[in-house]
Parts: C-alpha cells; structure tokens; sequence
C-alpha cells in the first residue's frame, strides 16, 4: 500500500478489564510506524459508529490521556456495540466501504471475540471485491475464553480472560471467610459466574483453592447435572462439612429463566427476569438443607469484566502485546488475519504472538475440554489449573488514583468531520 492511510480501530461485544490495553497497543504501534499509518480513529461504539460516521480522533488526543488507556477498564473510552452484520445487510457492508472510502482509510482493526472477527472478515472480503485497499485485522477478545479450537491451535487463551479468572480466585477466597463466619445461620453460598455456553470463568473459582480445602462446589453448564442433583451435592458437602461454598454457571440448565437475548441471538442473563443462582437458592431453600440455617446469593454482575483492581498484570501485558502484533501483521502481511497468541511448550509459562486466517476464527467457538471436569462433575482438574494459573500473574496491577479515586482516560470528543449523508444502520429502521 503507497504512503500512509487512515486507521480505524473499533470494539464489540462485551468489555473486558484489558481491552483498552490491546487499543493502546493498536494506537502505539501506528504511532511508530506513521510512514504507514495516518490519523487514528475509533469507531464510536463499534461499527455501528463507524455506520454513523462516528470517528473519534485517537490522533488528536493528549498523549498523557491514551497512556492511561493501559489501566481504564471496560469500553468507556471508545465505546463497544452488539451489532451483528447478517445476511442480507448488504447496504451496510456497503457503507462501511463509503466510509472508508471517503475518510482514506486503508487499515481496520476489529477487538472482539468470534462474532467481530466475523465482522471484519465480511469487511475484507467486501473491500477486496470493491477494490478498495483496506487491510482488515482482528484483535482477540473476550471473558468467556472461547474464541478458537478446543485443542487450542489457534490460540491458547484471549484477553480479558486471565483478568476475570483473577477476579473469581479472590473473590472466592474473601466469600469462604465470609461463609466460614456465618455458616451457622447461613451455612450455603450460592455465587453465580457470567459463562452463558462455557465454564471457564466458573471453574476459575478452584484457583483460589488448588488443593481442595474449602467446601467448594463448581457447577458448570456443562457438568450435565440439574437442579436434583446439584441438591444431592450441596446436601452431601453440608453433611460432611457443615457449609458450602456453590460456583454455578450463569448457563446452569435450571429450567425457564424469563431469558431475554441480544442482536447476536446471545441470551443476556443479568436483563432476564431470573438469575440462575436465585432459582438454585430458592429451590435449596424451599427442598430444605441438610443443615440448620439458609441458603444465600451473591451475583456478580458486569463487576466481572470491568473491575481493573482485580486485573492480571500478565493478561494487561499480553492484551497489549496483541495489540501491538496485529498492526505488525497488518503492516506485514496484510489483510483478513487475526492476531493470536500461542504457548510455548515447557514447565516455564511463555507465549509468542502469530496470526491465523479470519475466515477460520470467524464464529468460532472452542467447548471446554470434558477432560478437565472432575468425575463428579462438580469441580475441574489439576489440568486445568495448570493451564489457567499462569494467567491470573502474581501481582496487583498500579492503577493510578487521583483524590482517592481511580484516574482513567479522559478522551475528548474530537470526531472526524462527517464527509457523508446520515445513516440509520440497517438493524434500527422500524
């Protein structure tokens, strides 16, 4: 590609704790190759900002501002979407071209988990048939850790994931002092964990006890068992311990949950009219314990994908490495690739960062290996702390603070003049 063309970098999906150190990665790296690449932006609000030729000016910024993207949590800085490009949407593909186009964009780069990197193959495919040089990258992301293979080829782990692993090892820790306090009149905790289809963010709650000293149940959506036999286990643990301490998958088959869903069809169990873990405290409640006293709930809410106290230092590190390998790879070997990090074999934790073709990750979805769920399929293996252990580092993240409270980019709203007429993305018209 002759001379250097604009960016546009944007987010989908659901946040993560490190998604804006995978954009800082983004930003630093054009910055330092600037005969390649222009004036940043980001879509504000994913693409469907990019529809509405919404683009912030990430160039234009104060340089002390984007450094603090490193430790701002979630998507508040450029914002994020769930905004699904379907079959048949083909004037918006076709806008995203216009836009593009006018705005001199030649690099564009999508964080996000299976569905995004869908989006932005649709993107580079569309643009090759165009004619348009536009080098689409996809950056990986997601909490839930299931973007990939099940035998863990195309990358091994995704940003956001060791971070939400971290929050759930200290949560349980401080939730078992609390228990093992109040379990004479409140002798059960039922905590859910967000993992809609899959349970690595649930089974993380084993990391804060590796060798299986707390009354500690883990419950995931692919244990198989139901409510019957979930209160067969509890009843079990209380007879042997006297308390419990119940992890369970927001995807917990608990039977009718009032389910609401978003655009990419995904049920959104924190809007729906039940929780999974009021459902299972209720039943335990109303079946009875075999213990004096009560069950009780705790459910995190979107805490989990944005508490940057509770950040990994090694997934902070690796979200921004990612980052910066995927303008590498844009720069290098052009369009329709993903960024992707991969582990070194060996007993010492250590990773490199590759590239797999976008057509291969979009919509992928690895499972959780049935392997590492213990026999009684209420709790993980050995195996799997081996694997999850080294992302969850060993130090607190320095977050700065600023009158007691936590300091996190403040970007300005410097937006691209619009070139375009207005558009309502396809999705939105009545």
């Amino acid at each position: 590609m002759a001379g250097s063309k604009n960016v546009v970098v944007a987010q989908s999906g659901g946040p993560t704790p490190v998604i804006n150190s995978s954009l800082l990665g983004v930003i630093e790296a054009c910055r330092d190759l600037p005969q390649s690449f222009g004036t940043v932006y980001a879509g504000y609000h994913g693409i469907e900002g990019v529809l509405r030729e919404e683009l912030l000016n990430l160039s234009a910024q104060d340089p002390a501002e984007i450094a603090l993207l490193r430790t701002t949590p979630a998507a508040g800085s450029i914002g994020t979407c769930r905004y699904k490009l379907k079959a048949g949407q083909d004037e918006d593909l076709e806008r995203i071209v216009e836009i593009f186009r006018a705005h001199d964009v030649g690099y564009f780069f999508y964080i996000g988990g299976n569905d995004s990197m869908d989006t932005a193959h649709k993107v580079a495919e569309l643009a090759r048939e165009r004619g348009l040089e536009v080098v689409a990258t996809g950056v990986p992301k997601t909490i839930d850790n299931d973007v990939g293979d099940s035998e863990f080829q195309l990358i091994d782990h995704t940003p956001g994931y060791g971070s939400v692993a971290r929050y759930w090892a200290l949560n349980v820790q401080t939730a078992n002092e609390e228990n093992a306090g109040s379990s004479p009149s409140d002798p059960v905790l039922v905590m859910q964990a967000m993992g809609r289809k899959i349970g690595f963010i649930p089974a993380a709650a084993r990391l804060a006890d590796p060798d299986r000293e707390m009354p500690l149940l883990i419950f995931l959506r692919e244990s198989g068992l139901g409510l019957e036999a979930l209160t067969d286990h509890v009843n079990d643990t209380l007879k042997q311990r006297g308390r419990a301490l119940v992890i369970v998958s927001e995807g917990f088959d608990v039977g009718e949950i009032g389910e609401r869903r978003d655009s990419f069809g995904h049920t959104t169990f924190s809007s729906s009219e039940m929780t999974v873990a009021q459902i299972v405290v209720n039943h335990l409640n109303r079946v009875g314990l075999g213990a004096r006293g009560s069950a009780r709930g705790n459910t995190p809410g979107t805490d989990q994908r944005d508490s940057i106290v509770h950040a990994s230092t090694v997934d902070l590190e690796e979200a921004y490495k990612v980052g910066r390998h995927a303008v590498e790879v844009a720069a290098n070997a052009g369009s329709g690739f993903m960024a992707t990090i991969l582990r070194e074999r060996g007993p010492v934790y250590k990773v490199r960062y590759d590239k797999v073709p976008l057509e291969v990750v979009a919509n992928s979805e690895r499972s959780f290996p049935d392997a590492w769920i213990d026999p009684s399929r209420t709790d993980v293996s050995d195996d799997f702390l081996t694997y999850a252990r080294p992302l969850i580092g060993d130090a607190w993240p320095e977050v700065p603070l600023e009158g007691g409270l936590q300091r996190f980019a403040r970007l300005q709203p410097v937006f691209a003049d619009p070139k375009l007429a207005e558009y309502v993305p396809g999705a939105h018209r009545g």
